[in-house]
């Protein structure tokens, strides 16, 4: 059995970005994190403590989003890590960060990054 958790497209406003303007004005992003976790022994006891706390991952990548990077590669692979440190137990997973306005001349919803792990 496969189990996992989905953080899906929560937004934040944050400073990633090459340009000049993307580090001082920020723009809107929005992360999905799909962590594989062994929460077979939650699907019977009902128990928090044998599971991921979804709370508590947000807030590691809420963290990682305060901290500027000029690559959304870089956002993803520190999220990742810091995610891992967190919880241990991850099995792997998939992580996407999207910019929804990039600073480029196209008509287009975002830019995004994913990565499996």
């Amino acid at each position: 059995m496969t189990t996992s958790i989905t953080l899906n497209r929560l937004r934040f406003h944050a400073f990633h970005g090459v340009m000049e303007q993307e580090r001082r004005v920020g723009n809107t992003f929005e992360v999905s994190l799909t962590v594989r976790y062994p929460f077979e022994k939650a699907m019977t006891t009902d128990c928090l403590d044998h599971t991921l706390n979804y709370a508590l991952l947000y807030d590691v990548i809420a963290t990682e989003m305060q901290q500027p990077s000029q690559l959304l590669e870089h956002v993803a692979g520190r999220i990742i890590k810091a995610a891992k440190a967190r919880f241990p137990l991850i099995e792997g997973g998939t992580i996407k960060v999207a910019k929804l306005c990039p600073p480029i001349k196209a008509q287009m919803q975002s830019v995004e990054v994913q990565v499996d792990f």
